[in-house]
Order: structure tokens, then sequence, then C-alpha cells
């Protein structure tokens, strides 16, 4: 049993001793190794995601394409994918079309970035194994521009070691002050333990933890080039841990307004549909939707018509399905089984159906530093509820021209208020929030995406030695 628990800090002593090796067989093979290839490296080991991650890549190889030409798109990705594969599935899940499939560089080693390599000390354990994956993948394609667009900011310092120049696309900061003060307060959430809440100790011990790391992620954040941020909330974080300001572009991510935007904003509300679409992870927080939904239809008024829940995400692996299994039993607990309904996986064309169909969308996850699915929401004609934090409170659900676009709450009743809310509101008045709700969402387009991209690394890619 000692040893079992033990297996955890044996993985971790054994990153930290290989780490300082694998730097120094980079200084030794930067030494010895040919030039460059003429190439883009996309750091992107999971490639079958579905989220709004996985959009930004497919957007910003095509970006590239459409900038540099004579540039070799490369993706390091651990899944079994082929060019062709890879070109098909921007096109059928995402509707981005690729000029020419980008190549593909397998990556064998990546589950020492998988969260369970590491039951315990998940972020060091995920950071530390970033840095071996990369060496893979720089081993083997060794591109003159590195863009990581997942968040492996441990990367960086290797791959300036390898010669390449940095650009990063950071959806979220991987360690926040945010973070570290819900610890000092003990709060219990998906990434505090509460176990570790209820110990004043053990929380000492993790407020540590997180100041090392935070001090670690400064100096590997430091390294890039040029780091892009998807939201003034993550801009926020990281000027302040990275401290390379002027070299930190604001670029909301692509968000699929135009085809959204054809929609017509009228909807048949004999059985309204309210839809929450996001990957089946725990900081989604589906329950909260799952039991505000519950109370509204428990105080609904017996003249208004009854409501449907749509889940629209993807899975990426067994536990995320496991989440479903849960998310179901849990409806049945509720009682609300035939007002629910779960999609898995769906293509892009078959969510625009779905979103089509929809008077309003729900999205519960504490500081989203952006919220695609809010934008898509409010593109649609779905009036949003989202979670008054982060990136949909500093960007998102913002008056336009001095009329509502969406609703912000925190709790379950207030959830429940904002639903109840939508479900009694005139057809008139839900069709004018959510006319100002597109207006806003042309804000977030993908077009404007391409042009903001191309802008902030164009001087990366058009820079002295990119010349060479």
């Amino acid at each position: 049993m000692a040893i079992r628990h033990l297996l955890p800090l044996l993985r971790l002593a054994s990153l930290v001793v290989v780490v300082p090796l694998v730097f120094l067989g980079a200084v030794l093979f930067r030494v010895r190794r040919g030039p460059k290839r003429r190439a883009v490296g996309f750091f992107h080991p999971y490639t079958n995601d579905g989220g709004g991650g996985e959009r930004v890549l497919w957007c910003a190889v095509k970006a590239v394409q459409e900038e540099r030409p004579d540039l070799e798109c490369v993706i390091y990705t651990g899944d079994d994918a082929s060019p062709e594969g890879l070109c098909a599935r921007a096109l059928d899940r995402f509707g981005v079309g690729l000029i020419v499939p980008p190549q593909v560089v397998r990556l064998s080693k990546r589950k020492w970035i998988d969260d369970r390599t590491y039951p315990h000390f998940t972020l060091i354990g995920q950071s530390l194994g970033s840095i071996y994956l990369s060496w893979e993948a720089l081993c083997k394609f060794t591109p003159q521009f590195y863009f990581d667009t997942s968040g492996y900011a441990f990367t960086y310092p290797l791959a300036r070691i390898f010669g390449c120049k940095v650009v990063c696309y950071t959806h979220y900061p991987t360690i926040s002050s945010d973070m570290v003060s819900r610890v000092c307060h003990r709060s219990s959430m998906y990434n505090n333990d509460a176990m570790i809440a209820r110990s004043f100790w053990l929380s000492q011990c993790k407020i540590l933890y997180y100041t090392l790391l935070t001090w670690m992620y400064g100096f590997v954040g430091s390294c890039a080039n040029l780091a892009m941020v998807n939201s003034s909330w993550t801009r926020s974080h990281i000027e302040k841990l990275w401290k390379i300001p002027q070299q930190t572009k604001r670029v909301y991510p692509p968000c699929d307004t135009s085809a959204l935007q054809m929609i017509p904003l009228e909807r048949d509300t004999r059985t309204p549909i309210f839809i929450s679409v996001a990957q089946f992870r725990p900081e989604k927080a589906h329950t909260v939707q799952l039991e505000a939904f519950s109370l509204a239809l428990q105080r609904l008024d017996a003249t208004l018509p009854r409501p449907k829940l749509l889940f629209v995400g993807s899975c990426r692996n067994i536990d995320d399905k496991e989440r479903v299994r849960k998310l179901r039993d849990k409806c049945s607990q509720l009682n609300i089984d035939h007002d629910v309904e779960f999609y898995e996986d769906v293509k892009y064309r078959e969510l625009v159906q779905l979103l089509g169909g929809a008077i309003a969308g729900l999205h519960s996850m504490i500081d989203e530093h952006f919220g695609i699915s809010i934008v898509e929401y409010m593109a649609s004609g779905a009036i949003p509820i989202a979670h008054n934090s982060a990136g949909p409170k500093m960007d998102i659900i913002l008056d336009e021209d001095g009329q509502r676009t969406g609703f912000l709450a925190r709790e379950v009743e207030e959830y429940t208020d904002a639903i109840l809310t939508i479900l009694k509101m005139p057809d008139t008045e839900r069709l004018q929030i959510a006319s100002a709700a597109r207006k806003r969402a042309e804000r977030f387009s993908e077009k404007q995406f391409y042009v903001d991209f191309k802008a902030a690394v164009r001087s990366i890619l058009f820079g002295p030695s990119a010349c060479r």
C-alpha cells in the first residue's frame, strides 16, 4: 500500500532528474545538428479534443498557410492521424478548409502529459512531462517556428534551445492568482480537493507548491517570442506572470459566427429548447445546469410550455464518458430524464442545426477564460446564460448599443431565475435581445481572428531571421 502511494512521487522525482538531462542533451544536440526546416511546427498533442482549442489550431494552420504558403505546416500529435484525416476533420468538425493537408509527426510519449499519470502533483507533473514530449517532437522534426496551441509553456525554453522562434496561443494560464486565492480561502473545487480545503497544514503546503509553480511558469513563459491570449482576463494574468507585455497580444478566438448568423432568429417555442455546448469535463460544471433546470421546471407556471435541455459535447476519453453516465444518473435522481437529451461528438452540421432550434444557451464554468460556445449561442440567436466571471463578464456578455445581450449568474438560484425570465418573456423582447447578441458576436468572428492573428504573427514570420 505504501509503495502504491509513493508511485506519484517517484514519477515526479524521475522527471525532476530527467528534465535537466534533457536540457543538457538539447544543448549538445543543438551544437551538432543541421539547419532547421522551413516549417511551422504546431505542438498540439490532442487533435481530437473537439473543443475551442482545436478550432484555434486549424484556423491558425490555415492563417499561416495563407500568410506564408512557402512554409510547411506540421502537427505534433499523439493521435493516430494522417494528413488527409486531419484535413477532413478540420472541415467536418469545424468548417475550416485547409489549403493543403498538414504533415504529421506522431508522438509516442503522450502519456507523460496525461493527468491520469499524476494522481497527485498533477500540474507540475504534466508541465515537466510536456518537456519530455516536446523533446521527442523536436528531435523528430525541428521547425523554424514552434507554435504551441495547447498551453504547454514549459516547452518554450527547450524550443528556444533548438533554435526555434516560439509563438503561443494561450487559452488560460496553467497557474493563476485565482487558483492560489481559492487555496488560501480553503475553497473546495475541481482543482482543490475537499480534504486539502479542510486542512490548514495541507492548504499551506499547497500554497507553497503553487508559489513554486508560479515562479517556474513565469520563467518559462517569458521565453516566448510572441504570446497571443484569448481574452482580457487571460491577458491580465499572463502579463503579470510572464512579464513580457510588449510581446503579449489579445487575439479573440475564432468563433463560427458567419454560418450561425444565417439562422433565422425566430424559433418554434412550443417546446422551448435550452442548449449547453461544452466538453464533458469537470470544470464545465454541468451539474449546476441540471440543478438549475430542474428547479426551473418545479417553479414553471402551468400556462407555460415545458422546455427541454440539450447537452452537446465531445468525450476525449473514458473519464469523460463516465461523467456523461453520471450526468444521466443525476437526471434520474432529479426525475427529469425525459426533459434532458445528450449528444456526444456531433459533427459541425448537426451542431448548427441544434443551435438553430434553441432559444437560450447555458454555460456554468467559473473563470472561463473566454467561452467560444457562448459566442456561438449569440451568433445563432440563442440568448446566453453564463457564469458571472472572467471572459463572459469582461469580454462577451456586454451591452450592445445599450441593449442587453444575455444573462450572468453565479449560483443555482440565479441560473434558475434567468431560465424562467427567458421562458416568460414575450417573443418581441426575446428577439430584441437575440438581435443585439448576434450583433455583438460579430466582434469574435472567424474572419476577425484571421485579421488579428496574421497581424500578430507577421513580425515573427517575416522577421530578419525568418528569411534566412
